[in-house]
């Protein structure tokens, strides 16, 4: 059964009373040590953990969604809101964001050396996996995926409020960056070209794969060649999860890659059409699977656009002006 959602109409009054009330405060304290429970190991969270750890102050839950209005509609209690377009990418340059931006990002948000963070967002989690991995180059320790996302707290009728927390400022600072996570058009024509033993994955769906379409449905195009890397693998991002959007077990994660010959013996490249969906099943392969993985943020969108480089377009579809 489903854990009962509290109601953003009784929320504020209750809050209200436990904080200025003696006996409210006793109340308070008392049931914030009984419902936190400890932090789990391994890179991610339940949903139900996350329900009975929302006033837990070593956490700090940071939504990383792209549907404009969506936090602020309504989100999980304490949340902070980073945009993946605003926060999380440089806003003149194709790049993610720069380091000094990051650390003020996080200082704003109140994130700590050892603030355990989880990321959640919209649309299966890609943006909060882009999240995960940003994270993961900027050195920040304790990052956590909520597993299934803002999908599956929905569907559980867990709370949401839409009011912005009040968070005291912290002065976090980036002590390495690691750029060993990101790789760059010449890693990718590397490996295509036979030069590296990087192992290609591209996550995207089959028909993006062949060539049959440039990008998904209702997506606007943005390259001007269709197909992919010669030597990619396909494995689609939606084979690594389950109907309620979790990720399938690391068994069951293992066999799926291993059918492709991924099997963390070379060193990994994935890749989609502009990096989001590839941060997903880079998540899968470096933080469940623990193999050496690059994500290629460049993505479809930079090789399929790049002068010389080769493709494999099994469809054969040539691009045309409209």
């Amino acid at each position: 059964m489903n854990a009962s959602p509290r109601t953003t109409a009784f929320a504020p009054s209750a809050r209200a009373w436990l904080r200025n009330s003696a006996l409210g405060g006793a109340l308070l304290l008392c049931s914030a040590v009984f419902a936190a429970t400890p932090i789990p190991a391994g890179p991610l969270v339940t949903t139900e953990w996350l329900a009975q750890n929302l006033d837990n102050q070593q956490v700090r839950i940071v939504e990383v969604s792209v549907n404009p209005g969506l936090y602020e509609r309504g989100h999980v209690p304490g949340a902070v809101n980073f945009s993946w377009h605003q926060d999380l990418n440089d806003r003149v340059r194709r790049d993610i964001v720069g380091k000094e931006a990051f650390e003020a990002l996080l200082s704003k948000a109140g994130v700590a050396q050892d603030t355990t963070v989880v990321l959640y967002g919209d649309t299966n989690n890609w943006f909060a996996a882009w999240g995960a991995w940003v994270f993961d180059i900027y050195g920040v320790k304790n990052v956590k995926l909520l597993d299934g996302g803002r999908k599956k707290w929905e569907a559980e009728n867990l709370p949401l409020n839409n009011r912005v927390p009040e968070l005291a400022a912290t002065s976090y600072k980036v002590a390495r960056v690691n750029t060993d996570l990101r790789a760059r058009l010449s890693d990718a024509l590397a490996a295509a070209e036979g030069k590296s033993n990087a192992k290609l994955v591209d996550i995207r769906s089959a028909d993006e794969y062949a060539g049959k379409i440039f990008a998904p449905a209702g997506v606007p195009e943005l390259s001007i060649r269709a197909g992919h890397i010669p030597g990619a693998a396909n494995v689609p991002w939606g084979q690594a999860v389950r109907e309620d959007g979790t990720f399938k077990s690391a068994e069951d994660l293992k066999k799926l890659y291993a059918s492709v010959g991924v099997d963390g013996s070379r060193p990994i490249i994935t890749y989609c059409r502009i990096g989001e969906r590839s941060s997903h099943t880079w998540f899968a392969l470096s933080k469940i699977l623990g193999y050496s993985v690059k994500n290629y943020d460049g993505s479809w969108t930079e090789y399929g656009n790049a002068v010389g480089v080769p493709i494999s377009n099994p469809a054969g579809t040539i691009w045309a002006a409209k």
